[in-house]
């Protein structure tokens, strides 16, 4: 059996862009394998991919991209089952996609230092890379900082990617900065790429077809996926007065509680 790479599980997320056949038919597994027994046929999910308008042999190439990724295992009646290695990160994804954290005022930051030797160029790359993906914030060269919310994926990451030994862990519920903390919160995440994912998500949502509940469910999940991660929920008023991170929120909620039942039930129907 081929263990998983947590590292490369979530590049998967962060390489895969939402839309492709790859991170469409990724979608497709991590919403439909677990309820689906945890098995599918080629055939079965060369089909799913038919209904998203991905041509049998894209599909297969993405499904052998995503094989190698660790995320399938190939069983013994010609199909697919999901490897057992995966299910933590699949686990931590849902709790991350649907259940949606944000801030209040006074609640906890998370500060992490972490100073890694020239010898570990490969950690100290994975590190920065994945508390990208986090939503954490730069303060400094080797000093990050992430809402409160966020701690127990912090020390989770920082196993994962061999980190924990180079690296302390601070918290406080009032960080000051020399300047008002909105400002440095400016400074600290890039807000314009933030908001133009948020603008990209919204965008998204005004060309499904909702008729096709399947279709405009896994599109909808494939396009918000990235948000709550690369979005660490800051309190609203550390944002600008106009950021569209709620109405996002809202979006995706209504959507999701229409889509999500209907679209399950074309799953199973079709495999």
């Amino acid at each position: 059996m081929t263990a998983l790479s947590p590292a490369g599980s979530v590049l998967d997320d962060i390489e895969a862009r939402p839309g492709s056949a790859t991170s469409l038919l990724r979608t497709v597994i991590g919403l439909y394998l677990r309820p689906l027994g945890g098995e599918i046929s080629s055939a079965a999910l060369v089909r799913l991919g038919g209904e998203l308008g991905i041509p049998a042999p894209q599909a297969r190439t993405a499904i052998a991209r995503i094989k190698q990724k660790g995320l399938l295992l190939p069983t013994a009646t010609r199909g697919y089952a999901l490897n057992p290695a995966a299910m933590s990160m699949l686990e931590r994804g849902d709790r991350r996609i649907f259940q949606v954290r944000t801030m209040a005022r006074g609640d906890e930051w998370m500060l992490i230092s972490a100073t890694i030797p020239e010898t570990r160029r490969d950690v100290r790359h994975q590190l920065r890379r994945r508390l990208l993906f986090l939503g954490a914030g730069s303060i400094a060269p080797g000093l990050w900082i992430v809402p409160g919310h966020l701690a127990d994926e912090v020390e989770e990451l920082l196993v994962e990617v061999a980190a924990r030994e180079f690296a302390t862990l601070f918290r406080t519920s009032d960080p000051v900065p020399p300047r008002p903390l909105a400002e440095a919160v400016a400074d600290w995440w890039d807000l314009t790429a933030l908001r133009a994912e948020h603008d990209r998500f919204l965008a998204s949502t005004d060309a499904l077809d909702q008729s096709q509940p399947f279709d405009a469910y896994v599109r909808l999940i494939d396009s918000w996926r990235v948000l709550p991660y690369v979005d660490p929920g800051l309190a609203p008023e550390l944002l600008p007065a106009d950021w569209p991170g709620a109405r996002s929120v809202a979006v995706f909620q209504d959507l999701s509680k229409q889509l999500s039942a209907p679209a399950l039930a074309h799953a199973r129907s079709t495999t």
